[in-house]
């Protein structure tokens, strides 16, 4: 059986208290970290070969199902807004198209050949990337992904939550998050949910930062399109710049961006 549909180490859940369901979610949830570490190796050269593919043009892609699927959307959506980059530099794609997103697709996840018809509409090419994310490591649609990907010569990766799978086989840089059985049996947009946006948030924020997206430890280009950004934007140009309020709110306005701003202050 597959670690992520083993039995829970709890029974009897219906019985437990609120304050006993909470702090032994809580107490489950603790181990995830711990189970993330020991992957970092392999988080580590994966990413190495995506920055190297970006910084010649490439891109990056997450194919999913279910759960998994709207991690790497989300994943994805975060960039351009965070980074500065365009939206189509990373991508997101779930099985059963962005509907899939709000409301379950039934029996999406187990069309093999689909994930490759996805990413044909992106045109897809051998500098691009294709990170598989699948905790089962046995969904069809992302075997037959990144499979169809390799062939085609793109960098394959994935985040699975078992050891073994047949997705891991199917992709030349394989993490595997082990972190054994969920607190409701089988649910694994719990902890393998969990372990799959943290190494997420790991390969998306080292690869922007090898990029240049962020300087000391701001994000320079990010997207000022809310006050709280904006505001965030003025303290740090006022931060960099030691200059007054006014002045840093008209360099933004004038440059658009924290990055633009500082570099055209500075070279005037």
């Amino acid at each position: 059986m597959q670690t992520t549909e083993s039995s829970s180490n709890y029974n009897h859940l219906e019985q437990m208290s609120v304050k006993e369901l909470l702090e032994n979610i809580n107490r489950e949830d603790k181990t995830v970290p711990y189970a993330v570490e020991k992957a970092i190796p392999r988080i580590e050269a994966l990413v190495e070969k995506i920055v190297e593919r970006m910084r010649q043009g490439g891109r990056l892609f997450y194919i999913g199902a279910g759960t998994s699927g709207r991690l790497g959307v989300v994943d994805a959506s975060e960039c351009p807004p965070t980074y500065g980059v365009p939206h189509g530099l990373v991508v997101g794609i779930i099985a059963g198209g962005d509907g899939a997103i709000r409301k379950a697709v039934e029996f999406a996840e187990d069309d093999f050949d689909q994930a490759w018809e996805d990413l044909q509409v992106h045109q897809v090419n051998s500098q691009d990337t294709v990170i598989g994310i699948a905790a089962s490591g046995r969904t069809p649609y992302v075997i037959g992904g990144l499979r169809k990907s390799r062939e085609n010569g793109l960098l394959t990766g994935c985040i699975v939550c078992n050891e073994g799978s047949e997705v891991a086989r199917n992709a030349e840089y394989p993490i595997e998050v082990v972190v054994g059985p969920e607190f409701v049996t089988g649910s694994t947009r719990m902890k393998s949910g969990t372990a799959q946006k943290l190494v997420l948030n790991m390969i998306s924020t080292a690869v922007m930062i090898r990029l240049g997206h962020v300087k000391g430890n701001k994000m320079v280009d990010m997207q000022l399109s809310n006050l709280k950004l904006i505001d965030r934007a003025i303290r740090m140009v006022m931060e960099e710049l030691q200059v007054g309020t006014e002045e840093a709110e008209a360099l933004l306005k004038r440059y658009g961006n924290v990055r633009e701003a500082v570099d055209n202050y500075r070279n005037r």
